[in-house]
């Protein structure tokens, strides 16, 4: 049967502590068993789309960690929920929302919160999901040895205002040049997706990262442009979350499958299951 809507879930059965790194603290919601990813909340903040994606790689074997830097967890996106949170982080110098070439202190936090979950689960290392605002936050957080597998799902940071902002590969130079150096060795591989006619996460900033990435960094591309077999709309943004049904050959789906299968290899997870 076609679904209709994403998938959601609630924070039932999830454990909320508060976790501190790099001087910043923050609350983290835990659930799970197996290999650790980090799912990095997108605009709101952890929403029920959010949290049905995080539920899924829970059955799926993995220990996920949530942080909620921003928003309230649990609370649907709505014009209420949206426009504060959006006004709040484009002033915060912890995410220096338009800055280029820049190193951001909430990459520094979820660095410890993966090198804590790593030491905690199986397998030597973890995987970190951003999306969003967050998307380019997975790939700054694989400059620690720790992070085996990122995925950066519509990376919209630095805000596309102007072409270097959009060819702005969402981290420093030297955050760059190392997660480059970590992926030409193989110790790091990435996946990217974006919708093709996204307004906000543009196809210039995955030219430069797939240029200096390479093989290492596999791109999703879901075509949302006008007439679009799917029907997405041409606006279509969030890949795993808002835009997914669980429909058999839904394209999101499938790149969601593909994101799971990613993680399970890279993480070590028998089977291929997604």
């Amino acid at each position: 049967m076609a679904s209709t809507s994403a998938p959601t879930a609630t924070l039932d059965g999830w454990v909320k502590r508060p976790f501190t790194g790099a001087g910043i603290t923050h609350d983290c919601f835990e659930k799970g068993s197996g290999p650790g990813v980090v799912l990095i909340p997108e605009i709101p903040g952890i929403t029920p789309e959010v949290l049905g994606l995080a539920e899924h790689l829970v059955g799926q074997g993995f220990t996920v960690v949530v942080p909620s830097p921003f928003g309230e967890p649990g609370r649907a996106a709505t014009t209420g929920s949206v426009l504060p949170t959006v006004a709040r982080l484009c002033v915060s110098a912890e995410f220096r929302a338009f800055a280029l070439n820049a190193q951001r202190p909430i990459t520094a936090y979820l660095r410890a919160v993966a090198a804590d979950l790593a030491a905690r689960t199986p397998g030597g290392g973890v995987g970190v999901i951003g999306m969003c605002f967050s998307g380019g936050f997975a790939l700054a957080a694989a400059v620690d040895d720790t992070v085996l597998a990122a995925v950066a799902s519509q990376p919209s940071v630095p805000f596309p205002l102007g072409e270097r902002r959009r060819a702005d590969p969402g981290m420093s130079r030297p955050e760059f040049d190392r997660v480059a150096e970590r992926a030409a060795s193989g110790e790091l591989c990435a996946i990217g997706l974006r919708f093709s006619n996204d307004p906000v996460s543009r196809s210039a900033r995955f030219r430069t990262l797939k240029e200096r990435l390479g093989d290492a960094f596999e791109v999703i591309t879901l075509d949302s442009s006008e007439g679009n077999p799917t029907g997405f709309r041409s606006s279509a943004h969030s890949v795993l979350t808002t835009e997914l049904r669980e429909t058999p050959g839904h394209p999101a789906l499938l790149a969601r499958e593909r994101v799971v299968a990613f993680l399970r290899e890279r993480l070590a997870i028998p089977g291929s299951t997604a």
